[in-house]
């Protein structure tokens, strides 16, 4: 097993690598592994999980451009399409994203006609996100729009592979949540 510290110097070694541009060496006393900055990104989980998040974003924003809604904005209409007339905080807690992040992604939707806040009828400080008609109408077209952006980052994979690999992707998004 990586002890925390090992992954720490690693990431320390990366960072001070990407910025200095010259070979950084790391060696715990508890390591068995060095880090030579000829460390191939390729190779890297943080740097390809990177690279796949902008991918899928690419791809979605491509498809959902027509429909009328921004990648950023798909988690909260999933989770609305599921169950409308949410509180912010349940939507943070669903989502796990930062506060600031979802008010604005939140007032942008407001903004381009997809949500209405209105008061929470038991506790007048809260308010309850419902999706307007317009979010509502555009549910399948969305659906199909970030169907066809995983469809084109599996593309030529066999249909175990896909499966296997996103597995694989929630055990490390579960991991991640341990560290």
């Amino acid at each position: 097993m990586v002890s925390p510290r090992t992954v720490a110097a690693f990431l320390l070694a990366f960072t001070l690598g990407t910025i200095c541009d010259y070979p950084v060496i790391v060696c715990g006393t508890n390591s068995a592994y060095a880090v030579s900055m000829a460390f191939d990104r390729m190779n890297s989980a943080t740097y390809l999980a990177s690279q796949l998040a902008k991918s899928f974003s690419r791809s979605l924003q491509e498809r959902s451009a027509s429909v009328g809604f921004l990648p950023g904005q798909f988690p909260v209409l999933v989770e609305l399409w599921n169950g409308d007339g949410l509180t912010q905080k349940d939507l943070l807690d669903r989502l796990d994203v930062e506060q600031a992040t979802l008010a604005n992604t939140l007032s942008r939707m407001e903004r381009d006609g997809l949500i209405e806040r209105k008061t929470h009828p038991q506790d007048k400080r809260k308010q309850v996100i419902r999706l307007t008609d317009k979010a509502n109408s555009m549910r399948d077209a969305a659906i199909t729009a970030a169907t066809a952006a995983d469809d084109a980052l599996f593309a030529g994979f066999r249909t175990f592979e896909r499966e296997l690999m996103l597995e694989y992707i929630r055990r490390i998004i579960g991991n991640a949540g341990k560290v």
